[in-house]
């Protein structure tokens, strides 16, 4: 037990965490050289491509001192981006120590600093690291500063690697050993196992890998799980190499896998507890929770036959990703759909890149949203509904008052991007806290802001008005009461559901106008006049006309009175009346993501 450690590895996204934690399989003879690619622990094409961790990994290392002590490394490694925040919350209450990794020409960011203060709430030992100290571009001796001004450690605390060429490697090895503390030795109590993080396979089910806090678990003990009251038998446990590697015991302090026969990953959450059915723990570990999606977003297929295929496709994609949430839904737009609810904006992305990607489905996606608390009042009958669709929101005479979710905003920037970032604040109703210079020339700037407005695209104006600089991290706060309504588009006096959105009411006249403007450039003229109004409830706010297209009749009079042209233009005018009572309106594609990039027009 005094031989195991057992770490992760913390940073902003790009800081070279996977790249890291490939050298140190390297150093420790983990796997051969054949075996080695980059970013190893990242098993998907898109973490590979986009440079990021979307799912947690694991891996058990033997270090060999040059006394030939013999040390059992478990490397825990997490997800940085915000979205998967309670992920990276239980890779943390599985270790008792944290590689903080900083990027020596970047940095601290706003990630490193979320995921640090993290760390430091589970008690974890924290070893600061330098990477990237090869590159032209790297501060090391001020970068150093930032660390220490951060965490209040000495500068000889500090380790300087290169994840790349693999420089320091060895003495953040020995740094391991030494700062991270063995874990406790409570091998007699009754069995708490946290999961961290489950995978599904097709054949055995979903497969949890555990932390074993107390006691111990044999291959064979028939377990449950403690939150979702379900029970097994586990057939096989064992250690997380590159391949799994079964054992027969795992004990206190160990890291490794449980297999069971486990139908679905809704039986083994991430941060549930794992314990004995006949000997059970008195009370789980705390900290669980159910993921809760933040956004929401309808996923339409683009041919209607797809339908089936896109709901088979959500199906196994939830087997890999339990927070992926789901519902069917029909629009008169876009026909059968889904309504999906995602962690945050990142999330939503991948989940919509792996569609396309591993299913090849073609999709129409409708305008991100939040989840609102609506207060209503129906003669004298006063309830309260959660509306996560504009077209599920009541009618503006019975709202009594609608409440939206807000968040803490911390951008980290360069002092030279201040003014841009405080006004693109300003203009989403953003509320400012707080701003705090660093070392360095950095300044951390502390808005809350309402989630709705940040969903949007709140993150690319935010990079592209700091040529990238600026990186953002954000935490729920709490529901506030706002005067948001919802924005219907109509067109000749039918309402276009997909179109809808939920907007605050100062914004609503703008957004309007923009809307209209930008479905009559996208929607082809036809043979009868178009109108295209936005509107909040029965107030049209805004008009646009599509004017008819006009054959020309007359083109085959060439002299005569001019009765006979009159004559022949009327009765093309009644032919259009007729059409306008009968006539739908065909909507192209591009309509529907006009209110994704109405900020072209103006």
């Amino acid at each position: 037990m005094t031989q195991i450690r057992n770490f992760c590895i913390i940073a902003h996204i790009d800081h070279g965490k996977s790249t890291l934690a490939d050298r140190l399989l390297e150093r420790t003879g983990t796997i051969s050289e054949r075996e080695m690619q980059n970013q190893i622990l990242d098993d998907m094409d898109l973490e590979r491509e986009r440079g990021i961790t979307i799912k947690s990994h694991a891996i058990r290392m033997k270090y060999t001192r040059s006394k030939n002590e013999e040390f059992i490394f478990n490397l825990i490694d997490t997800p940085g981006h915000v979205d998967f925040a309670y992920e990276v919350s239980r890779a943390l209450k599985a270790c008792e120590g944290a590689i903080l990794v900083v990027d020596a020409a970047q940095g601290v960011e706003a990630q490193t600093i979320s995921n640090l203060y993290q760390a430091i709430d589970q008690d974890l030992e924290i070893i600061p690291v330098l990477n990237k100290i090869d590159l032209p571009g790297a501060d090391p001796e001020g970068v150093g500063q930032q660390i220490v001004d951060l965490i209040g450690c000495e500068h000889e605390d500090i380790l300087t690697v290169s994840g790349k060429t693999g420089e320091g490697v060895e003495a953040l090895l020995e740094a391991i050993v030494e700062r991270v503390p063995a874990p406790k030795q409570e091998v007699d109590k009754p069995l708490k196992a946290l999961i961290f993080d489950s995978i599904f396979n097709t054949y055995r089910g979903s497969i949890a890998y555990i932390r074993v806090m107390e006691g111990t678990l044999k291959k064979g003990d028939e377990i449950l799980f403690m939150a979702s009251e379900k029970e097994y038998d586990a057939e096989e446990i064992g250690y997380l190499k590159l391949n799994k590697e079964p054992c027969d015991v795992l004990q206190a302090g160990d890291v490794g896998y449980v297999v069971g026969s486990v139908k679905s990953l809704q039986d083994a959450r991430v941060g549930d507890t794992i314990t004995h059915q006949k000997r059970p723990a008195d009370a789980p570990i705390p900290g669980y929770k159910d993921s809760q999606p933040m956004v929401f977003s309808g996923i339409f297929p683009t041919e209607s036959e797809d339908f089936e295929d896109l709901r088979s496709a959500l199906e196994k994609l939830q087997l890999n990703d339990a927070s992926l949430k789901y519902e069917p839904e029909t629009s008169k737009a876009l026909g059968f759909g889904f309504r999906a609810g995602f962690l945050g904006l990142l999330h939503m992305e991948i989940v919509q890149e792996r569609l396309d990607r591993e299913f090849n489905i073609d999709i129409i996606t409708t305008v991100p949203n939040v989840k609102y608390e609506v207060d209503t009042d129906f003669k004298g009958e006063r309830g309260k509904k959660f509306v996560d669709n504009p077209s599920e929101m009541p009618d503006a005479g019975i709202i009594e008052a609608v409440w939206e979710p807000y968040i803490k905003a911390s951008i980290i920037t360069p002092a030279d991007y201040i003014g841009p970032i405080m006004s693109l604040c300003q203009d989403r109703r953003g509320i400012y806290v707080n701003q705090i210079f660093m070392q360095g020339n950095r300044v951390e700037i502390v808005y809350e802001l309402p989630m709705a407005e940040v969903v949007f695209d709140f993150y690319d104006k935010l990079k592209s008005g700091t040529r990238g600089y600026a990186s953002l991290d954000y935490e729920l706060l709490e529901y506030r009461k706002g005067d948001l309504v919802r924005l219907d588009i109509l067109l000749n006096g039918d309402q276009v559901d997909a179109l809808s959105s939920i907007t605050h009411r100062d914004k609503a006249y703008e957004q309007g106008r923009k809307i209209c403007a930008k479905l009559k450039e996208l929607i082809p003229s036809q043979q009868f006049e178009v109108a295209i109004q936005a509107a909040i409830g029965s107030r049209v706010i805004s008009r646009d006309t599509i004017r008819a297209l006009r054959k020309d009749v007359t083109a085959k009079c060439y002299g005569g009175d001019i009765s006979r042209k009159r004559k022949l233009i009327e009765k093309q005018k009644a032919g259009k009346k007729r059409m306008k009572q009968v006539g739908t309106v065909e909507i192209p594609q591009e309509a529907f993501l006009a209110v994704l990039s109405m900020d072209d027009v103006d």
